[in-house]
């Protein structure tokens, strides 16, 4: 039923947001340097390495650095980079690995490849096994607000007790958060571990 209710769901939305996508891609392209679409190395169900598309909000010769360890991070954004992100628009194309099947709508947001400390947390309490979302129950709970044995925490209770109804409920509270345009960036985790070529 989960599978059905992504594939669903990832269907509609795409035939909602084909044009809007396409014209961010157009005003990506017209504005920076580079593709418009970034494909970054993440973790997925039993800790598999995948590529997950984002529109690029960061220029391209952004330093190899996650956002936070940089001095000044605004200064790396294109010009559309952080309204994109406000809006949470630069995680549309993340609807096509949903259809794809490597993501689900709802589950622990998918590592990059080197957040070797959250990758080990996840291990050691099964929540690899889950495949990774669009959002999540430590999403609407903190986000990169918490550390990230708060966030892991969250994800075993999502575990425990996921069900559709648990996911209709937090992709309707990330819609919510969406609009009143809540912190969403996603910053990198809370440890210099943790590098990715920002350009997502």
């Amino acid at each position: 039923m989960k599978r059905l209710f992504d594939v669903a769901l990832a269907a509609m939305l795409l035939c909602l947001v084909v044009v809007p996508m396409l014209c961010i891609a157009v005003a990506i392209n017209l504005t920076s340097r580079g593709s418009a679409i970034h494909w970054s190395a993440r973790v997925g169900k039993d800790n598999r390495r995948f590529h997950m598309p984002k529109f690029r909000s960061m220029r391209t010769d952004t330093p190899q650095l996650a956002t936070h360890l940089l001095p000044d991070p605004e200064q790396w954004f294109t010009p559309l980079g952080a309204w994109l992100r406000k809006m949470s628009l630069d995680e549309l194309p993340q609807l096509w690995s949903i259809l794809k099947g490597d993501m689900s709508f709802v589950g622990p947001r998918p590592a990059l490849f080197n957040q070797h400390d959250l990758i080990e947390k996840r291990s050691k309490l099964g929540v690899e096994q889950l495949l990774p979302g669009l959002t999540g129950w430590a999403q609407i709970n903190g986000r990169d607000t918490i550390s990230i044995e708060e966030k892991v925490s969250l994800e075993e209770y999502y575990m425990i007790h996921r069900s559709l109804w648990l996911d209709a409920w937090i992709v309707f509270r990330t819609a919510i958060n969406v609009l009143h345009r809540d912190e969403v960036v996603e910053a990198g985790p809370r440890t210099a571990t943790s590098v990715e070529h920002r350009t997502a």
